[in-house]
């Protein structure tokens, strides 16, 4: 914080004089300005914290007596659910995450081609690979069998054996920006619901925001507008804006399925492809297990005064 020093104490006579605070540099004065403005921005946001809203197409009893029968089947330290049961519970909250299938053999791959339609990407699931494009382990707009078969050679000759891979066939989403979200406990403040670019360089630099759960409709807007890359999501350098209304409401989705069921520990969405209109949901990750012992219930807000 900037250094300040206070000018020579009020006269006697006027006691309840405000004492003006003199700065060592201009910059210093413009600095403490800023946070002072900073801090009342903070205050009135939250006096006035958004609202949750509610979604008619959520399925909460059904989820719960899911989770609850997928909970039979875990060990009490939890497990991350198949891909087909993590689909199924992102479904009844109104997450709908692109259908893969399993291509062990190029025949196979062809074949799932064939029931979910060109143009198609081939995909690597084996941890090392995973979402990495750069690369190699996906290959995008295989337009028919030729390119399939082609792609599918050149990636395990390049990486190994199918069963090394774990390849999958999952048909192309309109192009947009490659987004993350993620939900998880964190142990000193509760259930987090997290947001940034998906990609090497927002790894790198760090560039992921985060709310606490329940989010608001303030929430998700300012968490999609508060990292470094959100320019991207806003037409960067002629681009085209992307739908970040729906993107919002995915991020409500999510914070409502963990808010509403504390056995589910972690989500992980990767990547979200937001496009110019809507959005896919090409990876998901769901993690379960037994709800951690909770001593404040719902989310801390500042007091009023």
């Amino acid at each position: 914080s900037a250094a300040v020093r206070y000018a020579a104490p009020a006269p006697a006579s006027a006691p309840h004089a405000a004492r003006i605070p003199a700065y060592p540099a201009a910059e210093r004065a413009v600095r403490a300005l800023s946070e002072a403005v900073k801090y009342a921005q903070w205050r009135r946001e939250a006096a006035e914290p958004g609202k949750v809203p509610e979604y008619e197409d959520i399925d909460e009893v059904g989820a719960a007596a899911r989770i609850e029968s997928l909970l039979g089947g875990i060990s009490d330290r939890g497990g991350t659910l198949d891909p087909a049961a993590a689909r199924e519970l992102l479904g009844r909250y109104g997450i709908c995450v692109r259908p893969t299938r399993p291509a062990p053999g190029p025949d196979a791959a062809v074949a799932a081609a064939a029931r979910l339609g060109y143009p198609v990407a081939l995909k690597t699931t084996a941890p090392h690979l995973r979402h990495r494009a750069d690369l190699g382990g996906v290959r995008l707009d295989l337009a028919n069998e030729e390119q399939l078969r082609q792609a599918y050679r050149e990636l395990t000759d390049a990486f190994g054996k199918p069963a090394e891979l774990q390849p999958v066939v999952q048909s192309m989403a309109p192009r947009g920006v490659d987004t993350v979200v993620r939900a998880a406990i964190d142990p000193a403040v509760g259930a987090v619901l997290s947001f940034g670019l998906a990609g090497a360089a927002s790894e790198l630099l760090g560039d992921t925001a985060h709310r606490l759960v329940p989010a608001t409709d303030r929430d998700a807007a300012e968490l999609i507008r508060s990292i470094r890359t959100a320019p991207l999501l806003f037409g960067w350098r002629g681009s085209a804006p992307v739908d970040t209304p729906a993107l919002e409401e995915l991020l409500l989705r999510v914070s409502r399925l963990v808010d509403d069921h504390p056995e589910v520990v972690a989500i992980s969405l990767e990547p979200v492809v937001v496009a110019q209109r809507g959005l896919s949901v090409l990876g998901a990750s769901v993690r379960l297990a037994p709800p951690p012992a909770r001593t404040d219930l719902g989310p801390r807000r500042l007091p009023s005064y």
